[in-house]
């Protein structure tokens, strides 16, 4: 008997599945491959979307990498480790989710080339580490500076950023990324000698109707909510607001209370009270100067009456997001008991409208003086434009923020990929070694992203990549695939431009992931349960 079947015999439940050794690194770097490859043809401007279903029938269509693996509802574990980068790539940066998996896929693929060739996996995991390392370095060399005073250069960073989407097409694209240039560089704030972005601070509302170039940057906030009174005024200028974290209403006691009522007189007192209280906090509002309230809690009718009477505009329960917004837009302060407003709390607007847009009541709290909080409202025909649009702005946003924060930026279209991979086989050599051969497979592994954008267009990929290596080989550093005339070019000339943070953070990711997934030599499934038929689990193994 063997020593695997004794380990399961004595040590694994019935029903249990293990996987020892070469097999198991063999089918990890299949799953995660299939993964890369399910989301390879989505990468730059002529990269195709995808159309995603899931069990309740919603239909997502998109080509944006995150979001893709999200909704694919992977089940092997290497697969989910895949998402994880992705997930990570997201949040970290906003954007490059695809070049991130795509890459990661062509080093696990590259891994499997050398294992065939009895290189241990400790050899590779070394070589892709100096690899990766060599490769932040040059990055850091190769890289352009930029600062918040270049919105020229920005805005280039942002619409190729969004140039992948369905909505990041013609003019539609450089619209949007003025608007989104605009909205971070509102946000931005000084601290210690460095800029740093809160992303959150830009809201972000989507609604249907109106075409893509509607979509309009507002310096304030867009609060989805109505003016609760008819009387109210709809359009205050020189807005002066008000923010309360309190009930503009008479709050129930907590303790049980008994009120004793004898006679209709004594029931007139009590709600001739009730009103002269609701009165009276009303009066406290108006003392302060408010025109306008913005309350996160309810605001009773009788209130809401004496409101009107004073010509000032009410919203009731704002979410707790949205009062922080409001407080870095207008800088007003939220107050927690009425007593205690006074002039100095109020933040300042140029303007509070109510306006309907796609059938519902909005607040545009708007010309705020140098807002810190600022909302960008997407618009788009169909409710699938309208979600795409909105992940193209989220990416523009991305790319933006990690431009300004790390202040350099490098050249796009495969062009930086192919620079370092040029610059790692010449490094291989200089280490030597069996780890030479684990970094030339993680500099072959680099061309994927310009094959991948040569296929894209219909170019031919082999005759694409010996091109550029023949023009990197003769200084030609910013030389790349232009997909939109289908040749190589000068990526410099042609604007295509993106955050160095993003590479540095897609190849941090792929290379971990990479060694994460070779370190595995043995796959234990404690329930066994058969892959279901054209899935990516592989059998005995429990895939929920």
């Amino acid at each position: 008997m063997s020593e695997n079947q004794i380990s399961r015999q004595q040590v694994l439940p019935e029903g249990s599945n293990r996987v020892l050794g070469r097999d198991a690194q063999r089918i990890n770097i299949a799953v995660g491959y299939a993964v890369a490859q399910a989301v390879k043809t989505t990468l730059g401007p002529k990269g195709m979307d995808k159309m995603l279903v899931d069990e309740m029938g919603d239909i997502t269509i998109t080509n944006d990498g995150a979001t893709i693996l999200k909704e694919m509802n992977v089940g092997h574990p290497a697969a989910k480790m895949l998402v994880e980068i992705a997930k990570t790539q997201d949040s970290e940066v906003g954007d490059g989710t695809t070049t991130s998996v795509v890459l990661a896929g062509e080093l696990l693929k590259n891994a499997s080339g050398l294992l065939d060739q009895d290189i241990h996996a400790s050899t590779i995991i070394n070589g892709y580490k100096m690899a990766a390392e060599k490769s932040q370095d040059l990055l850091n060399t190769l890289s352009e500076s930029i600062t918040i005073k270049d919105t020229a250069t920005l805005e280039k960073i942002a619409s190729i950023s969004m140039g992948s989407k369905t909505s990041g097409t013609g003019n539609a694209k450089d619209f949007l990324a003025k608007l989104v240039v605009g909205a971070v560089t509102s946000v931005s704030e000084v601290k210690n000698g460095a800029v740093s972005i809160e992303k959150d601070l830009i809201k972000r509302e989507k609604k249907m109707g109106g075409s893509i170039t509607e979509t309009q940057l507002i310096q304030g906030v867009l609060i989805d909510k109505e003016i609760t009174h008819p009387a109210m005024p709809k359009k205050i200028e020189n807005a002066k607001i008000a923010l309360l974290d309190c009930a503009i209403e008479i709050e129930k006691t907590e303790v049980d209370a008994k009120i004793s009522i004898t006679s209709p007189e004594q029931m007139t007192a009590f709600l001739d009270q009730e009103e002269k209280m609701l009165k009276d906090m009303v009066e406290k509002i108006k003392a302060s100067g408010a025109n306008v309230v913005f309350c996160q809690k309810g605001i009773d009718d009788v209130a809401q009456h004496y409101l009107s009477k004073h010509a000032i505009a009410a919203a009731r329960r704002v979410k707790k997001s949205d009062m922080e917004k409001l407080a870095k837009a207008t800088g007003a302060r939220v107050v927690t008991t009425i007593d205690g407003l006074t002039a100095k709390d109020l933040g300042h607007a140029g303007m509070v409208r109510e306006e309907k847009i796609a059938g519902e009541q909005m607040v545009f709290v708007e010309k705020c003086k140098e807002p810190k909080s600022v909302t960008l409202l997407v618009r788009g025909g169909t409710q699938h434009v309208v979600d795409e649009a909105e992940r193209a702005v989220e990416d523009a946003i991305g790319a933006v923020a990690s431009a300004i924060e790390l202040g350099k930026y490098v050249t796009g279209g495969g062009s930086i990929e192919m620079e370092l991979s040029g610059k790692l086989k010449k490094y291989a050599v200089e280490v030597g070694g069996r780890e030479q051969l684990a970094i030339h497979a993680f500099a072959e592994a680099l061309e994927i992203i310009p094959r991948t954008l040569a296929e894209s267009c219909g170019m031919d990929s082999v005759d694409t990549l010996v091109e550029l290596r023949n023009k990197h080989e003769k200084n030609g550093k910013t030389m790349g695939v232009n997909v939109y005339s289908a040749k190589v070019d000068d990526m410099k000339k042609a604007n295509v431009l993106e955050p160095m943070k993003i590479k540095k953070q897609a190849i941090s990711s792929a290379s971990e992931v990479t060694e994460m997934i070779l370190r595995i030599d043995d796959i234990i499934a404690s329930r066994g349960k058969p892959a279901a038929p054209g899935g990516m689990g592989m059998p005995g193994m429990d895939m929920d």
